[in-house]
């Protein structure tokens, strides 16, 4: 499992069938600022993920890979291996808070 930021969308008008009405977000992985372990910072990869929980662009989210993409009821009949599982709200680390959904710690 990952954290990652949604940076985009993705929208395909010819696809398998199976993947019509499926939202489709480009997203970065992220990771502890490693200078600092103050913040998140970006990994410089993108992904596509599926997303099963509702997320928007900007969010934080928390992302899976492989088959363990696949392990949603959502999921669980599509071609994918990226899917975004959670919404992030708050990243604590070493009783640090580096990431607080909303009010721009980051």
């Amino acid at each position: 499992m990952f954290l990652a930021r949604i940076t985009g969308n993705v929208t395909a008008t010819q696809k398998a069938p199976i993947m019509t009405g499926q939202t489709l977000f480009v997203v970065e992985p992220l990771r502890i600022n490693e200078q600092t372990g103050e913040d998140l910072q970006p990994t410089g990869r993108t992904f596509i993920a599926v997303d099963t929980v509702g997320a928007g662009e900007g969010e934080v989210v928390m992302i899976v890979q492989g088959s363990s993409a696949r392990f949603t009821d959502e999921t669980s009949n599509l071609p994918v291996d990226c899917a975004i599982v959670g919404i992030v709200d708050n990243v604590r680390v070493a009783d640090r808070d580096v990431y607080i959904s909303g009010n721009g710690t980051e």
